[in-house]
């Protein structure tokens, strides 16, 4: 379960349901139905083991979420998938029909799927070649992938990797990962804070510069509270 903002609704709701479906609860700490519903959702949610996501969105402190959906009534819950509503209701409901709503967001897995699932269980690659030669485009098999290719050194293989689906928060953060070993940066070890401060002053007239600023900022996460100064400081050398 995730607590969403206006701030990151794009990032942890439209960007992640490009990997797993994402279930938004738009709802409120005086709405009595709301403190029904939500322990529903966390249980059932909770029991797909991560293959659907819950976000919660408080209504009164992110109105802009509440306008985008149109919300007249809460608690209001809507399935995204691929950036787009694919399913909803309004109200609360009991734990059988929460079930069948969350049941049809989660097919039965594809053999590319069991093959990703066993290559993360064994350890072994094999099992992910085979993935990539069934569904080229999976993106549990091109994470993983990427993943284990970064940390054997093979940075440049794995940015082509990459490259084959459209970016979501954790292939973002792979990419930048990969970008930062290829100038061989070693983040682990590195006080990035200090980096970034030597780079500022060369981000407006440098694009070198300017993208490893960026993958920094990536590798601290939005909830780093850094993260937010440093993009203003960015923003002022720029504009």
């Amino acid at each position: 379960m995730i607590d969403v903002t206006d701030a990151t609704f794009e990032d942890e709701v439209l960007g992640r349901s490009a990997e797993r479906p994402v279930v938004v609860d738009l709802w409120a700490p005086w709405c009595g139905p709301c403190r029904t519903l939500g322990p529903v959702l966390e249980k059932v949610i909770g029991a797909t083991d991560g293959a659907v996501v819950l976000a919660k969105v408080n209504v009164d402190e992110n109105p802009a979420i509440s306008a985008s959906f149109q919300v007249q009534s809460i608690p209001a819950v809507f399935a995204i998938k691929d950036g787009k509503v694919v399913d909803g209701f309004i109200g609360a409901q009991p734990e059988a029909a929460v079930t069948e709503f969350v049941a049809k967001l989660t097919p039965a897995p594809s053999e590319a799927d069991l093959l990703v699932e066993e290559a993360l269980r064994t350890g072994e690659d094999e099992p992910l070649h085979r993935a990539l030669e069934i569904q080229p485009d999976h993106h549990g098999a091109i994470v993983a992938s990427a993943t284990r290719m970064i940390a054997a050194g093979d940075a440049e293989g794995a940015i082509a990797l990459l490259g084959r689906i459209p970016e979501t928060p954790d292939t973002r953060l792979l990419s930048a990962e990969a970008r930062l070993a290829l100038q061989q940066v070693d983040v682990d070890g590195a006080d990035v804070g200090a980096l970034l401060d030597g780079l500022l002053e060369r981000v407006r007239g440098d694009d070198a510069a300017r993208q490893e600023f960026l993958d920094l900022l990536e590798t601290l996460g939005p909830e780093d509270p850094r993260a937010t100064d440093y993009r203003k400081a960015l923003a002022a050398r720029l504009f």
